[in-house]
């Protein structure tokens, strides 16, 4: 319970903690923040690092006028911190998803989720990876599922590198420009949690859609041809 506290402290307070940071470590900030977004991306393990706000908040920090970092060179090290982490997380996933989902008789790791799992990038894998960019969690989980179901390789890339670069610079230059403004820095917990919720929403937008579609499906006679 105690982590969850601290965690959520983090990301409340997320500009005055990367500032203390950006002070005490200097240029080792680069690496530091290469780290954090290539381990939320690439280590299913990581879902709880706070990617969407981190960007924003090092936005904001790069724009104030006492900072010594670059835009340009922050930009280019954090895109391919997300791309490499999405791409170590889908090949994790294609891996031992086979080995790990294959048994008959368990009721999460079985052999019938590992084809769902399949089915389903088959189906919606391209929107699944963009779209998981921008919600907190299921961006570490999506890749290591697309893995698992063996999504094209080529289309994964296609969208793992659309995805990172949407991702990043969105949320960059979002800080870069509006996140040192005043009104910002005073309300800066309530402005994260609104881009945690803003995030969220395509996710529940699809969500809502796919459920809908499902319904619908169900709803058709036997025999009827959904494609028509």
């Amino acid at each position: 319970m105690q982590i969850l506290l601290d965690i959520l402290d983090v990301i409340r307070h997320m500009d005055d903690h990367l500032a203390d940071i950006s002070a005490q470590f200097g240029g080792w900030i680069y690496l530091l923040l290469w780290g954090i977004i290539f381990a939320e991306t690439g280590l299913v393990i990581m879902p709880f690092l706070p990617g969407d706000s981190l960007l924003f908040a090092v936005g904001a920090l790069i724009a104030n006028p006492d900072s010594a970092l670059s835009l340009p060179l922050m930009s280019v090290l954090l895109l391919v911190a997300a791309i490499l982490g999405d791409a170590v997380n889908y090949a994790i996933g294609r891996y031992i998803g086979p080995r790990v989902f294959s048994s008959e008789k368990s009721m999460l790791l079985n052999r019938e989720h590992l084809d769902r799992a399949r089915k389903f990038y088959e189906r919606h894998g391209g929107k699944a990876v963009f779209l998981a960019r921008f919600a907190p969690i299921l961006r570490t989980f999506a890749p290591f599922v697309a893995g698992v179901g063996r999504m094209d390789l080529a289309r994964f890339w296609m969208f793992n590198i659309t995805g990172a670069v949407c991702w990043v610079m969105s949320f960059l230059l979002a800080g870069y420009f509006v996140g040192h403004l005043p009104f910002v820095k005073e309300n800066f917990t309530y402005v994260i949690f609104g881009i945690i919720i803003v995030s969220l929403l395509p996710i529940a937008w699809e969500w809502y859609r796919a459920t809908r579609e499902d319904v619908a499906a169900e709803s058709l006679p036997a025999g009827t041809d959904t494609a028509e």
